[in-house]
C-alpha cells in the first residue's frame, strides 16, 4: 500500500519559479508543485517501514533565502548564521494519538525549510544543477524529519547513503565522495 501524502509547498523565493536554472549552460527545468509531490511520494514509498503507521502523512516544504533561514536558524538553533537546510521533526513530541485520529487526519510529519541561496552556492561548489542540489538538501531535511540524525562519521555516511538512494529514486544521480 502507497503511503497518501498532502505536503504543502510554500515558495518565498518566486523569482525562482517556475524555472530554476539546472547548469551552467543557464538551461531551465521546471520543478513544479507536482514534480515535489511525486518526489516526495516515492521516498515515502521507500521510507515506509521507518513511518508511524498512519492511513496518510503531511509535510510542509518551505523554499525560502538566507535572510529568512538565518532567522530561523537563530531562533530555534542559537546560529546566527544563514544554513542550507531546517528540519523541524513534530514527531519529537509525544503526543497521544488515537486510532481513530490516525484514519480521519494526515499525521503531520514536521516542516523542511530549504535555502535557495545556499543552495545555489552549493550546487556551484559541487559542480551539479541547482536541481539536484535541492533534491539533496530536501531528502536530508526529510530524513531529519524521520528521525535520522548524524552525531558521528558512521551515521553521517548512513544518512548520506540513503539521501543518494532516495535521490536515485527520482532520477538523481549525485555522486558523494
Amino acid at each position: 500500500m502507497h503511503p497518501q501524502l498532502e505536503l504543502f509547498i510554500e515558495n518565498c523565493c518566486p523569482e525562482i519559479s517556475p524555472e530554476i536554472p539546472t547548469n551552467q549552460d543557464n538551461t531551465h527545468l521546471p520543478i513544479s508543485n507536482q514534480t515535489w509531490e511525486t518526489w516526495f511520494n516515492q521516498w515515502l514509498e521507500i521510507l515506509i517501514t521507518e513511518l508511524p503507521p498512519a492511513s496518510s502523512y503531511e509535510i510542509g516544504l518551505r523554499l525560502t533565502n538566507d535572510a529568512q533561514i538565518q532567522e530561523l536558524n537563530a531562533q530555534y538553533r542559537q546560529q546566527n548564521k544563514p544554513t542550507d537546510v531546517l528540519a523541524f521533526a513534530a514527531l519529537e513530541n509525544d503526543f497521544p494519538q488515537t486510532e481513530e485520529m490516525l484514519v480521519s487526519q494526515p499525521l503531520y510529519l514536521g516542516d523542511i525549510i530549504v535555502s535557495i541561496d545556499t543552495a545555489k552556492r552549493q550546487s556551484q561548489q559541487q559542480q551539479h544543477s541547482l536541481t539536484t542540489e535541492l533534491a539533496w538538501l530536501t531528502a536530508h531535511g526529510l530524513l531529519h524529519v524521520l528521525g535520522w540524525d548524524h552525531p558521528d562519521e558512521d551515521s553521517l555516511q548512513q544518512m548520506l547513503g540513503k539521501q543518494v538512494t532516495l535521490l536515485e529514486a527520482v532520477g538523481i544521480i549525485i555522486d558523494v565522495e
